[in-house]
């Protein structure tokens, strides 16, 4: 008789990567999650039959796990990144600014042009930018002490003043963290700026998704686990993880609201932190209660498509605006042969917009892309919406770094996996990725009984198989 299979909860990046990682070493795997697709808080719905992303996901070139997870599903190719960091900064009027790296010099030589061309700021401010640059650079994002610091407490010892820091550090701190500098981890942030702009030249190099975050997230995932041996089972919403005389148990509640256990030789929890805490066995991490003090910062997400081109580039950022970044999703979400675009708005830490009306959000917006965009007054708005993630991402402040366990519990056959487990990096793409990597090697560190009773003579196709309850 056969070992029970590795039970993964989630069907996000982190399970996703974690099964994939346990199914590779000749694991049993089964994957369960409660939705009907994989994908996670990274995936796209649909409205009026069009793709509608949850979110805009950017990609830098310091990702390295994550891109390495993109390589194995075979869809590198639908990412656009760049050769080199190039960020299109709009100001009022029309006027422009650039970010703009060199392809000269080590780091953090590399950047020394770009903030001395930066015409967003003053000439003393971009001098005083690098020496805080350079400051920043000495900052063990590791260190606990740095993480009970907030980042703009920081900035303003090292003389930056508000128009810098929003001009500037906040540009890249309120997307990276989802919060504004004065609330935002120093060792985050310093994370945020050594990892992708000041330790590695071509580190930050911008990468955006060329169609729907589903055809990233979705169907490739699924394609690789079913060829390396692994089950998939979608709407399964597991409700409760027991220890039994005999080892872990599952209870799993599918579409037809019926519960069945289902017996376990380990389980990756692979879920958000709330969602983690309510599911742990009582007994196997010391407080997972404390995991509520990590909160959720929203993201607001607003979409106008417009009858004609109005943003002649991928992407831009919008200082001081409460656009804040905006990207042209036309060609990604199909709507490329019509001549019209459709430009999406990502705001983060976006606590005030998530409550505001949709037609006072639309409204705000336009005006402000017609302040900073000329002849945007000649174009036709043929449809405009906004889309919301009150739960975008746990909320980064300072002090949260001790709240977040990395994969280990005091079971050696239950492991945590998600971006908000992972100490010292940002709730991104990456960190999901590196939480999974890290929850499988765990469990692989110590010996199940997987290996005792084996199956070495059957191969991962013939173990495959999916299971869509319905």
């Amino acid at each position: 008789m056969s070992a029970p299979p590795v039970i993964v909860v989630g069907g996000g990046l982190a399970g996703i990567t974690a099964a994939l990682g346990l199914a590779d070493a000749g694991r049993e795997v089964t994957l369960l999650e409660a939705r009907p697709r994989l994908g996670g808080r990274a995936t796209s719905g649909r409205r009026r039959g069009q793709p509608v992303d949850t979110g805009v996901h950017v990609v830098l070139r310091c990702y390295e796990h994550y891109l390495a997870l993109l390589d194995r599903l075979g869809v590198t190719p639908l990412i656009a990144l760049q050769d080199r960091l190039d960020i299109e900064v709009l100001l009022p009027r029309g006027e422009r600014a650039h970010l703009t790296r060199s392809h000269r010099g080590p780091p953090p030589l590399h950047l020394l042009a770009a903030l001395l061309r930066y015409d967003a700021l003053p000439g003393p401010a971009r001098l005083s930018a690098l020496r805080a640059a350079a400051a920043l650079r000495h900052l063990d994002p590791d260190d606990p002490a740095v993480d009970l610091d907030a980042f703009g407490t920081w900035l303003r010892r090292h003389g930056q003043d508000p128009s810098t820091t929003e001009g500037l550090w906040g540009l890249v701190t309120t997307a990276a963290l989802n919060l504004a500098p004065d609330e935002a981890s120093l060792a985050l942030a310093a994370r945020v700026f050594r990892t992708g702009l000041l330790d590695r030249v071509d580190a930050g190099d911008i990468g955006i998704p060329t169609v729907p975050l589903s055809l990233l997230h979705e169907a490739p995932p699924r394609s690789a686990l079913l060829a390396a041996g692994a089950r998939v089972r979608l709407g399964s919403k597991v409700v409760r993880i027991e220890r039994r005389a005999r080892g872990l148990v599952v209870a799993v509640r599918d579409r037809h609201q019926q519960v069945t256990e289902l017996p376990a030789e380990a389980v990756v929890l692979a879920v958000p932190h709330d969602h983690a805490a309510q599911l742990v066995p009582a007994g196997a991490v010391d407080d997972p209660a404390g995991w509520q003090a990590l909160g959720h910062s929203p993201i607001v997400n607003v979409h106008v498509v417009f009858d004609r081109a109005v943003l002649p580039v991928p992407f831009a950022a919008v200082p001081g605006s409460a656009v804040q970044w905006v990207f042209d999703r036309t060609a990604a979400s199909g709507r490329a042969a019509g001549g019209e675009q459709y430009l999406v708005s990502s705001v983060s830490a976006a606590d005030d917009a998530l409550h505001e009306r949709t037609e006072d959000l639309v409204r705000v917006h336009l005006a402000e892309l017609a302040r900073h965009l000329p002849g945007l007054e000649h174009a036709h708005v043929l449809e405009a919406f906004v889309t919301r993630e009150p739960h975008a991402t746990f909320r980064q402040r300072p002090g949260t770094g001790r709240l977040r366990p990395g994969p280990t519990t005091h079971w050696p056959d239950l492991a945590l996996a998600g971006a908000w487990t992972v100490p010292g990096w940002p709730d991104t793409l990456e960190a999901a990725v590196r939480s999974g990597r890290a929850a499988a090697a765990r469990l692989l560190s110590v010996p199940m009984t997987a290996t005792e009773h084996g199956d070495a003579g059957v191969s991962a196709p013939a173990r495959a198989q999916m299971e869509v309850t319905s």
